[in-house]
């Protein structure tokens, strides 16, 4: 019975840490998507703020600088999709795919110059776990829930604050407003653009946390392209989850399930090829995007930018 606990206990933990990442940036597109705003540069994002994290803590040996830089590093890329999608009014899509190009060209030749072209790579230390006092004792609960890294808690906040945000404040309905009818709500007088422009800020805050959480809490080194498709899955974690924060966490561990499902599998020595398993946490994002359909929960002016002059 221990041995099963124990088993339990280590897997449930391993499914969280796959799904913090994800989470954040996911909680991150859910504020940008209620204000009508479509970011598949997520990738990007999450890709800027490992790559600013890692930097900003190698040079500085402060991990916690190293968080502030993934911040600022997500909210550089997200700032830039805010300003073509909302004053140049481009195509949203077209816009995030450009940026997630831009962002792997400028953090491959930025890493290059830092540290050039050897064999190994550079590393740092990573986030420790903080054990809660009393409740990291509870059985199962405790280890996987609250004997984790800071950012895992900064994930927690974030949740319940969105939570109030979207259900208990007069910005989360002006958020939503604008997300449904932007018109209807300028001329409410709700300023749309300045709505629109705050809930991309906190999407690159979230999405840069997201990315550092990779180089800082997971890995302790960054390499070209880290993120690997995250961003992507996150896109889809929010479109599970139905915009609510609670369930884009649910959502998220569904997939960090099949990530650790994958390590799993590869620890007992099947005989497939490792490429094998690590296609299973996007055949799990895939198979569950199967069930979303029919069940959009997205603004109805998701993408499209608004022209307060035309009419």
């Amino acid at each position: 019975m221990e041995d099963f606990l124990f088993t339990l206990t280590t897997f449930l933990s391993s499914a969280l840490r796959q799904a913090a990442p994800l989470s954040l940036a996911g909680l991150g597109v859910a504020y940008a998507e209620k204000a009508g705003i479509l970011n598949i540069g997520e990738e990007g994002i999450m890709l800027s703020g490992a790559f600013s994290g890692f930097i900003v803590a190698f040079f500085t040996h402060n991990l916690f600088l190293g968080i502030l830089g993934g911040i600022l590093g997500g909210i550089f890329i997200s700032i830039i999709h805010a300003f073509f999608s909302i004053h140049a009014r481009a195509n949203q899509t077209i816009v995030g795919l450009a940026l997630n190009f831009f962002t792997l060209g400028l953090t491959s030749f930025l890493f290059l110059l830092a540290f050039g072209s050897g064999s190994s790579l550079p590393s740092i230390d990573r986030l420790h776990a903080i054990p809660i006092p009393l409740l990291s004792s509870i059985p199962v609960i405790g280890p996987v829930f609250f004997s984790q890294n800071i950012l895992v808690y900064i994930l927690y906040i974030a949740i319940a604050v969105m939570s109030v945000i979207f259900y208990r404040t007069e910005w989360g309905i002006r958020l939503t407003a604008v997300g449904e009818n932007p018109r209807a709500s300028d001329t409410a007088g709700i300023n749309v653009y300045a709505t629109r422009y705050v809930a991309c800020l906190i999407n690159g805050i979230l999405g840069g946390l997201g990315g550092c959480y990779i180089t800082l809490g997971q890995l302790g080194y960054f390499q070209e392209d880290i993120i690997s498709g995250k961003g992507y899955i996150a896109l889809v974690v929010v479109i599970l989850g139905r915009h609510n924060p609670v369930f884009i966490l649910l959502s998220a561990m569904i997939i960090g399930f099949a990530e650790s499902m994958q390590f799993t599998l590869q620890t007992w020595g099947i005989p497939l090829p490792s490429q094998a398993f690590s296609i299973i946490p996007y055949l799990i994002a895939v198979i569950v995007l199967l069930f979303s359909i029919g069940k959009s929960s997205s603004p109805l002016s998701l993408g499209r930018p608004y022209e307060r002059e035309t009419r």
